[in-house]
């Protein structure tokens, strides 16, 4: 996909333009690429860092023309060292070459020179693990992220910040708060950040497919964040494209529904592969 527009710090439009223009050609799927040791046995391959590479590689040959974007769970590429990182360098320069957008999913969040460092990793330039977006936990306060919501945008990258996550355990931090949930208040934040993007902010959020009505008890209007949510849960967790629309609402144009499992179950033949996709993105209904 070529990239629309510069900026002048990074060169390339903000993310949530190429994001937005993404969504808008091949439509709203990302595609998740989890390696876990079943699947990697499922497809016949070996939990070693050859299979990780191989898994990886074949995902985005067969389902980047399809996906607006492509997110390798980073947690699956460290449980095999400094040779899975190397695939995982090697993954995100293939999407990069291939014009498909990353969205390193390695949840990161601290303070302060750490902070820095992380933003660094898979924000810079000239970093080997630069991605074109990363997930972000604040839950050492908004601020804390800082470091890397600047370094975002003077590259033209994107973060996505965990928001409203639908794990049980999520609700005993975020939904907590007397006058505005923890959840609530991140939104806030992420929202100001984009207030002046167009046509989509670069600072997304983290909102679980399968949250139910915890956004309306919650008060959280997140049509007026001008955010992209990332949105995992689609297909073996749970949720269908109409409970996305049904949850999501107004926003749901803004949507980037998440699958990983239930396309990756179909390979290791690309073909299939590729069919999954386009039948998940069926179900995605139109906003």
């Amino acid at each position: 996909m070529p990239e629309h527009g510069t900026n002048a710090a990074g060169g390339r439009a903000p993310f949530g333009a190429r994001l937005r223009a993404a969504m808008d050609t091949r439509g709203p799927l990302c595609v998740g690429i989890d390696p876990h040791p079943g699947l990697l046995a499922a497809w016949g391959l070996n939990d070693d860092a050859a299979g990780l590479e191989r898994f990886s590689l074949t995902v985005l040959e067969a389902v980047g023309e399809q996906a607006a974007a492509l997110k390798p769970q980073v947690a699956l590429y460290e449980r095999h060292g400094s040779a899975g990182i190397a695939v995982l360098e090697r993954l995100l320069a293939s999407c990069a070459e291939a014009g498909v957008l990353s969205i390193a999913d390695a949840k990161r969040g601290d303070i302060g020179s750490t902070m820095a460092a992380y933003a660094d990793a898979w924000l810079r330039d000239d970093s080997p693990l630069a991605a074109d977006s990363v997930t972000l936990s604040p839950y050492l306060g908004y601020e804390s992220l800082r470091p890397a919501l600047d370094l975002a945008d003077a590259t033209g990258r994107g973060v996505f910040v965990l928001g409203l996550t639908s794990n049980p355990e999520g609700a005993s931090v975020q939904h907590v708060g007397a006058d505005r949930s923890v959840a609530a208040r991140i939104i806030d934040a992420a929202t100001a950040e984009n207030a002046a993007a167009r046509p989509l902010g670069s600072t997304g959020l983290v909102i679980g497919a399968t949250v139910g009505s915890a956004l309306a008890d919650l008060g959280i209007d997140l049509a007026a964040a001008n955010a992209p949510i990332l949105a995992p849960g689609l297909g073996a967790q749970g949720a269908t494209g109409e409970d996305l629309r049904k949850t999501f609402g107004a926003a749901y144009a803004n949507v980037l529904a998440t699958s990983s499992r239930d396309i990756l179950k179909a390979g290791p033949d690309r073909a299939a592969l590729r069919e999954a996709a386009v039948r998940t993105l069926d179900g995605l209904p139109q906003p």
